[in-house]
C-alpha cells in the first residue's frame, strides 16, 4: 500500500526519472503534486506495470492531481554533464514548471541537488512507496516512451519502439552494424570490448 504524504506540508511534490540506463533517448523526470483525497488502487512504481496499465493511469493522474510536468534531457546535455546531473537536472526543471510551487518535494533514489530552498527528502525505492513519486514514475516512463517511439519512425534498425533505448542485445548490435545516431548518448559505453566501432 503506497503512503499518501511524507511530510507535513499540504503541497508536496514527488519526483522521478526514466531512462538514466539507457544508450538512446533523454533522460526524463516529472514532478506531481496530488491532492488530499487522492485514490488510484492500480498506482505503483512504474517498472511494476504493465504498459497498458501504465497508458490507463497516465491521463487519471494528469485529470486529478493539483499540477503535474514532465521534462526531457537530450543526450547532448547528458554528455556533457553526465547522466546523474541531467537525472536531477530533469527533476528540478519538471518542479520548477509546477503550479503552485511545492512546499516540500520528494525524490525518488538517493541524490538529489538543492532546489531555491524548497526542503527535500530523497527516499530509496519512493516509487513503491509514496503515491506522487509513484505518479511521477509513471509520467515519466510513458512520456519518454512517447518519445522512443516517435524517433523510432526516424531510425527503425534500433528497434526503439520495443527496447526504448535500453542496452539490449539487439540495440547493441545494431550500433555494431549501423553506428551511432543524434539520439545516442557518446559518453555511455555504447558496445562491449569485444564489438568496437570501426570508424
Amino acid at each position: 500500500m503506497l503512503n499518501f504524504r511524507f511530510s507535513n506540508f499540504l503541497s508536496e511534490s514527488g519526483t522521478d526519472e526514466a531512462g538514466r540506463g539507457c544508450l538512446a533517448g533523454p533522460v526524463t523526470a516529472a514532478a506531481v503534486i496530488l491532492p488530499e483525497n487522492f485514490s488510484l488502487p492500480l498506482l505503483n512504481d512504474s517498472k511494476q506495470l504493465s504498459e497498458k496499465t501504465r497508458e490507463i493511469l497516465r491521463p487519471i493522474i494528469e485529470e486529478q492531481a493539483i499540477s503535474f510536468s514532465y521534462t526531457h534531457l537530450e543526450p547532448i546535455i547528458i554528455d556533457k554533464i553526465n547522466i546523474l546531473n541531467a537525472s536531477i537536472q530533469a527533476m528540478q526543471q519538471s518542479i520548477m514548471k509546477l503550479n503552485p510551487t511545492p512546499e516540500y518535494i520528494i525524490v525518488d533514489g538517493n541524490r538529489f541537488k538543492p532546489l531555491n530552498d524548497i526542503p527535500y527528502t530523497c527516499i530509496i525505492k519512493g516509487d513503491s512507496k509514496f503515491m506522487s513519486i509513484a505518479a511521477a514514475s509513471v509520467l515519466a516512463k510513458t512520456y519518454r516512451d512517447d518519445y522512443m517511439n516517435k524517433i523510432h519512425e526516424e531510425f527503425p534498425m534500433y528497434n526503439w519502439k520495443k527496447n526504448k533505448g535500453y542496452p539490449t542485445k539487439e540495440h547493441r548490435e545494431a550500433i555494431a552494424k549501423y553506428g551511432t545516431t543524434k539520439y545516442h548518448r557518446m559518453s555511455f559505453r555504447l558496445l562491449p570490448e569485444q564489438l568496437k566501432l570501426d570508424f
